[in-house]
């Protein structure tokens, strides 16, 4: 595998002598494939909540899910299982899954009892995650349906960057609409991962499914970005740095000598993991200049390697003494997918303080976004909050975890049912 970067500015070019000038940089990161390349061999971890409020229909269709997850697993690939209730255990320890009949008997042994430590849960499955790590691309699957009532919430944030320091990504599966969305996603943010909603049993089998399928996807891990910046340049004080494709999340940076880094996960050859970085120039002089350079440091699982550095991208604007604008129009579409989930953030805001009225304005105008992305789905959601609280109604658990998967990404499914 390779690494694709593909930088471009909100405008790529800037007026000369101008002292104080704005540039959104949008940075396309993909892996590559060569032609012997072909899936990496996967690191499984499901940690599983069972607690009483699983019982009957829920659990049963999430044990049809993980079944249906080791068909699709193959005999290089590694799975383990975490059940979780107000404590947890190791259902499945880590292991090849070349004895599929015990692994699946082991399975339908769940049972629904108890109450609800995910971070008790989190911890037993990074433990058992990092048996099978080596050479694999490890991901944790973390499913429940229930708030954090006997654990830890901090300490699950804490862990999530645990897993992240070890290479481990992290997605959260919220099962019907009483999970803490903020913890959730604040967990599979920490750890590079992606936040499922599964709204009823039905959608369980498919969730899981469409998770591994993008799993399947990875052909780079441990990806941070390097940016060196020329003194001219800095980054924007608020927020200056998000992924925005393939869902939005909130960036943090550490400086390396000259150098910051990012950290990027998990790169997958599709889609590409897209960051937008909001940066101050200052007077520049006439003609191309470079304002910086950028590159990727990565693992790579097939070959055994890392800390690799894919070739430095010099990023380049040219500066005219007769500005002619020219905007371009897929940095623009990035700084769009940005705004939803920003006017959302700024709704859900309003929301706690007590400001139904701000609350659906801004619910609204994220609508109106959604619909200059072409986010039909999204618009749909977003609106249809905003008509609620208008009309004097209390968003429902699920309004909101609709509302906060609509801002996050591209809903690809009609809005759900409304209650």
């Amino acid at each position: 595998m390779k690494i694709q970067l593909t930088p471009q500015f909100s405008d790529v070019h800037l007026p000369a002598q101008q002292d104080a000038n704005q540039r959104q940089l949008y940075l396309a990161v993909s892996a590559i494939p060569e032609a012997r390349d072909s899936h990496l061999p996967v690191n499984l971890c499901l940690v599983l909540d069972h607690s009483g409020s699983m019982g009957g229909t829920p659990l049963a269709t999430v044990k049809d899910a993980a079944l249906g997850l080791l068909d699709l697993l193959q005999g290089q690939d590694c799975l383990s299982i975490i059940a979780f209730d107000h404590e947890a255990k190791v259902l499945v320890p880590n292991q090849s899954v070349r004895d599929g009949r015990r692994i699946a008997q082991a399975i339908q042994t769940l049972q629904a009892a108890g109450g609800t430590a995910i971070d008790e849960g989190l911890k037993l499955g990074i433990k058992e995650t990092a048996v099978g790590k080596q050479d694999r691309v490890s991901q944790l699957f973390l499913l429940t349906d229930g708030e954090n009532e006997h654990g830890d919430n901090e300490r699950c944030l804490k862990l999530a960057q645990v897993a992240s320091e070890y290479n481990i990504t992290v997605h959260s599966l919220g099962f019907g609409a009483h999970w803490n969305q903020d913890v959730l996603e604040a967990i599979a943010d920490a750890a590079n991962g992606s936040l499922t909603y599964i709204e009823t049993p039905s959608q369980a089998v498919d969730s899981f499914r469409q998770l591994f399928q993008r799993v399947q996807t990875v052909g780079l891990t441990n990806a941070h970005l390097l940016l060196e910046l020329m003194p001219q340049v800095r980054l924007a004080e608020l927020k200056p740095i998000a992924q925005v494709e393939p869902e939005t999340v909130d960036l943090a940076f550490q400086t390396e000598g000259n150098r910051l880094a990012i950290r990027l996960g998990d790169i997958m050859t599709e889609p590409a993991k897209v960051l937008l970085i909001n940066l101050y120039l200052g007077s520049l002089p006439a003609g191309e200049q470079i304002i910086g350079q950028a590159q990727i440091r990565y693992d790579d699982p097939a070959l055994g390697q890392t800390g690799l550095l894919s070739p430095q991208i010099p990023l380049t604007l040219t500066v005219q003494a007769q500005y002619q604008p020219q905007a371009n129009p897929q940095v623009q579409r990035a700084v769009l997918t940005l705004a939803k989930y920003r006017q959302t953030q700024i709704a859900e805001t309003k929301l706690k303080q007590g400001d139904r009225a701000g609350a659906a304005t801004m619910l609204q105008t994220a609508a109106k976004t959604a619909l200059q992305l072409g986010d039909q789905s999204g618009a749909t959601v977003l609106q249809s909050s905003a008509t609620r609280l208008q009309a004097g109604e209390t968003l429902s658990d699920a309004d909101q975890k609709r509302t906060r998967l609509a801002s996050k990404t591209t809903l690809q499914a009609p809005s759900a049912p409304t209650n």
